[in-house]
């Protein structure tokens, strides 16, 4: 019996720092007028990066890009789990919490009128490989977001 109570009192220890450790931030950002690449660690996706391994699509939206962008900030204020930490006229940075340890990643978007889309970036705050959490997060976006329409659908209904 002590010896599980070591194990869940070390247990506790280490998800602790790590859920600590997630405060932290990397690298984000517009750089040079692109969102910041990937840290180079397979925990990261985005539409902007120079190398293969790490890029997606972005959210391809027709008509007005402000009001694109409007829904796409709308979408993610619905988004459970989800808090937006700055909103700007082209750009956005949200902090998503995984469902069970709480983790936080960072997604950002950068509204790229030029060529009607809004490019996307979600990387972990720490961790080597996130299994293609990061990936799947922007796929499942993609999915449900629609740019038309002023009624996004969330992942509860």
């Amino acid at each position: 019996m002590k010896g599980l109570r070591r194990l869940a009192l070390a247990l506790v220890v280490v998800v602790a720092v790590l859920a600590a450790s997630g405060c932290q931030s990397v690298a984000r950002g517009v750089v040079d007028g692109r969102l910041a690449p990937c840290p180079g660690s397979p925990n990261c996706a985005n539409s902007e990066d120079p190398a293969k391994v790490f890029r997606v699509e972005p959210l391809a939206f027709s008509g007005d890009p402000q009001a694109a962008f409007r829904t796409l900030v709308a979408f993610l204020e619905a988004e459970p789990r989800v808090d937006l930490v700055l909103v700007e006229d082209d750009y956005a940075h949200a902090v998503f919490r995984t469902a069970l340890l709480r983790f936080r990643d960072d997604v950002e978007f950068r509204l790229d009128a030029a060529s009607s889309v809004i490019q996307v970036r979600s990387a972990s705050r720490l961790g080597f490989s996130d299994l293609g959490a990061n990936r799947r997060r922007i796929e499942s976006l993609r999915e449900r977001w629609n740019p038309s329409t002023e009624t996004p659908v969330t992942r509860d209904g």
